[in-house]
């Protein structure tokens, strides 16, 4: 079983940034789409981004477009995704998650078989 593995959360006034990092241990990513899920206290889950085994083809949530970039390096089994501009919405555990291809809307969590276990982003002055 593929144990994902999230880091790189934490505490950040608007505007600033974050990267986060997800990896796994043993188990390559590279046969794998990666995508970037989301949730915050009270709501539900929203599929943040999502890129492609090869990273040819990414995706990306309507709120975070223009803002935030996935990005992978199979060579370092890693998916980034670069969080510009954030604002207190953006507050919420980050989850990647895997599986065989994107879904067909960024929106459609459901179809992630693999998940790791989240990393806290608090956006607050």
């Amino acid at each position: 079983q593929m144990q994902l593995v999230e880091s790189g959360g934490g505490l950040v006034q608007p505007g600033g940034s974050l990267r986060l990092w997800c990896t796994s241990s043993g188990v390559t990513l590279a046969p794998y789409a990666i995508g970037w899920v989301r949730q915050a206290p009270g709501k539900e889950s929203e599929g943040v981004s999502c890129i492609s085994s090869s990273g040819g083809s990414a995706s990306y949530a309507d709120s975070v477009k223009g803002r935030f970039t996935i990005s992978r390096d199979n060579t370092k089994n890693t998916v980034l995704l670069q969080m510009n501009s954030l604002e207190p919405d953006d507050t919420a555990v980050y989850y990647c998650a895997a599986d065989w291809d994107c879904p067909d809307y960024v929106a459609a969590v459901e179809s992630y078989v693999n998940w790791g276990e989240g990393t806290p982003v608090t956006v607050s002055l």
